[in-house]
């Protein structure tokens, strides 16, 4: 049931969240961009530019403690945390990168570390006039337990799961139409570009030197990687300190030379064009074999943190165009 929630009635939401989970909200920073914080009282900024850093980072963290060792061969897993986490201000988005990751890692055999830390989590979208410069962010679709929705009069809220039902309880409700002023209509996830591209991949239809050129501009940053909500590839590390060894996993990248570099030397991916054909081919075309959709949602952050422009969106773009050219 829709509800409307006036200034007092959100920080009331807010505190019943903040007693059962570890809350984290949109927080604006100095240079205008917005991040995930845990919440210290007063309003969370809900509209504005997509959030900098993925939200996938809370459940699978670019550092991460898996077990510890000692020399009597003991072992002992991590602490769980006081509280499971909550995510507020999440738009469609970054709920669909949330739900691409659990696929992955909540799919037989599950991920022992990931399941610690996703188990009884809170998701709260966002929707509405939201967007960063005010445009209207599309409905969500159940990927959350609660949305709250920003209407040209006020805040609105609806639940999409029995905890967000019951977290909404005793705030007055809101007739429909109040969200009529709103676009409520659902979008197509991916944008035109990254379909027309994906088809001419999956038709090998993309000339050879297109990757060559492509991988001339790539400086193995692997800030496209790390900066994607999707990507889900890491290394394992142990590391000793006198009786008591931690092995920890941490975020590996495909753009490395090290990536798949084998034992005996022999690199199947050798070439920064073989690596940087693979990631691409990883998102649009294995990705909808393995899962039935893209590992890409569109979210543009590979873009923002490319220093050399070659990011998911403008690739694209090139290679359509580039296809385009060639007749292929």
């Amino acid at each position: 049931m829709l509800k409307r929630l006036e200034e007092k009635d959100f920080l009331c939401l807010l505190e019943r969240i903040a007693e059962r989970w570890q809350l984290l909200v949109p927080q604006r920073m100095s240079d205008g961009s917005r991040l995930l914080l845990p919440w210290q009282g007063g309003l969370p900024v809900l509209a504005g530019p997509p959030l900098q850093r993925k939200p996938t980072e809370v459940f699978f963290p670019q550092l991460e403690l898996l077990l510890e060792l000692d020399d009597a061969g003991g072992v002992a897993l991590p602490n769980p945390p006081e509280k499971p986490p909550a995510l507020l201000g999440l738009d469609h988005l970054d709920l669909a990168g949330i739900a691409f990751l659990d696929r992955f890692f909540l799919s037989p055999p599950t991920d022992d570390a990931y399941l610690r830390r996703r188990r009884g989590a809170l998701l709260v979208g966002v929707s509405g006039l939201a967007g960063a410069q005010g445009e209207t962010l599309p409905p969500l679709e159940g990927e959350c337990d609660l949305e709250l929705i920003l209407a040209p009069d006020g805040l609105l809220a609806h639940p999409h799961t029995a905890r967000g039902t019951e977290l909404l309880e005793g705030f007055a409700e809101a007739a429909p139409d109040k969200l009529a002023a709103l676009d409520r209509n659902a979008t197509e996830l991916l944008p035109e570009i990254l379909l027309k591209a994906a088809r001419l991949l999956q038709e090998e239809r993309v000339p050879e030197d297109f990757w060559e050129e492509i991988a001339a501009r790539c400086i193995a940053c692997g800030g496209c990687n790390f900066a994607c909500p999707t990507c889900s590839c890491f290394g394992v590390q142990d590391r000793t300190f006198g009786k008591r060894t931690e092995r920890s996993r941490l975020w590996d990248s495909c753009q490395l030379d090290a990536f798949m570099r084998e034992a005996s030397g022999h690199n199947p991916l050798g070439t920064e064009t073989l690596r940087t054909r693979r990631r691409i081919y990883h998102k649009l075309v294995a990705d909808p074999l393995r899962w039935g959709e893209p590992g890409c949602v569109a979210c543009g952050r590979c873009d923002r943190a490319c220093p050399t422009g070659i990011g998911m969106f403008a690739l694209c773009e090139e290679l359509v165009r580039t296809c385009d050219r060639h007749g292929s």
